[in-house]
């Protein structure tokens, strides 16, 4: 997707249009399924993941006691 400025200095977006239409959507979707299909004849492997599960670290509790200001 391009950017450019129209005639207001307002941003628009190049091909947006085209990414919401049926068919761009169905030409996605066959891409990823290729590329789905030669990642597993590959010997690639999809694994699970839970649904619990976060790729963000627990963080350490933040004291918020007396934070506020006078």
């Amino acid at each position: 997707m391009k950017e450019g400025n129209d005639d207001a200095g307002t941003k628009r977006i190049e091909g947006l249009s085209e990414d919401r239409t049926i068919s761009s959507r169905e030409r996605a979707r066959k891409q990823l399924s290729d590329e789905v299909e030669t990642f597993l004849a590959q010997g690639g492997v999809i694994d699970e993941v839970d649904p619990d599960v976060s790729g963000d670290p627990p963080r350490k509790p933040q004291p918020k006691y007396g934070s506020r200001p006078i």
